[in-house]
């Protein structure tokens, strides 16, 4: 399926709903590219997920912001990535880095640069101890663990 076939998807069931999250967070790893950053190399040229882009341009247009929280010991690798991808500029927070305190530090700083309200944040994450981590904060997170098709 196409960027723009899946956009337009995408942006149909946007359609659907009343009230749209203002920010939408991912990880990277295995949630919009299907690999660990820190088994790759930056000569490498990588891939999205089949969908990612496509969903990520149906957001941007319907005035939603995205932003990346991860856990990468190798952000480096992670923002040369990006780039190369053509999506850098499209996150309007970056937080890559690596932590033993799951994702609550990336979501703080998430908040202070962004303004958002962790109420207005909708989180995608492929593993479930991340999702966890944040849903019992004292924070109202609307988060979802993606399984890895």
């Amino acid at each position: 399926m196409t960027d723009e076939k899946v956009k337009d998807e995408a942006l149909q069931i946007l359609g659907l709903f009343h009230v749209l999250p203002r920010l939408v967070v991912f990880d990277l790893d295995y949630t919009l590219w299907p690999f660990y950053c820190e088994c790759r190399s930056k000569r490498e040229m990588p891939s999205l997920y089949r969908e990612a882009k496509g969903i990520l341009y149906a957001l941007e247009e319907k005035g939603v912001s995205v932003a990346i929280a991860s856990r990468s010991p190798t952000p480096d690798i992670a923002k040369t990535f990006l780039e190369k991808l053509g999506i850098n500029s499209m996150f309007v927070a970056h937080e890559i880095f690596s932590s033993w305190t799951h994702k609550t530090e990336h979501f703080e700083r998430i908040h202070r640069r962004t303004g958002v309200p962790f109420q207005s944040m909708l989180f995608f994450d492929d593993e479930d101890r991340n999702i966890e981590a944040i849903l019992f904060q004292k924070w109202e997170y609307q988060a979802f663990w993606l399984a890895m098709v």
